[in-house]
């Protein structure tokens, strides 16, 4: 596994995300990583999938910032290619939210989108 800055990747991490995922990690057992995927669903056709996973596979896309790590398979860079994950803390909740310059459309919560 050769984790890559998010200055190279095609997906980045924000600090407040990397923060808050550093901050879940630490209640997991040592090496869990946050992953991030697209899969098909929600009410504007794809979703976003967050889960925490110990491993890694060989073409996984790895971001490291700050001590969080970040895991996305590369069907689902395809389809986050630049994009941020941030995170917000607003008066609708918490969330992780993803950023993408590819999506036509997006549901009112943020997890959904149409390409």
């Amino acid at each position: 596994m050769d984790a890559v800055t998010d200055s190279a990747t095609p997906v980045t991490v924000s600090e407040r995300a990397a923060r808050r995922i550093g901050e879940i990690l630490k209640g997991e057992p040592v090496g869990t990583m946050l992953r991030v995927s697209v899969e098909g669903g929600g009410c504007s056709g794809f979703q976003y999938k967050f889960d925490m996973d110990r491993e890694c596979a060989d073409d996984d896309l790895v971001i490291s910032r700050d001590g969080a790590t970040v895991l996305i398979d590369q069907v689902s860079v395809n389809y986050m290619a630049g994009s941020e994950i941030d995170f917000v803390d607003d008066l609708i909740g918490a969330s992780f939210k993803v950023k993408n310059p590819n999506a036509t459309a997006a549901c009112g919560c943020g997890t959904s989108f149409a390409l």
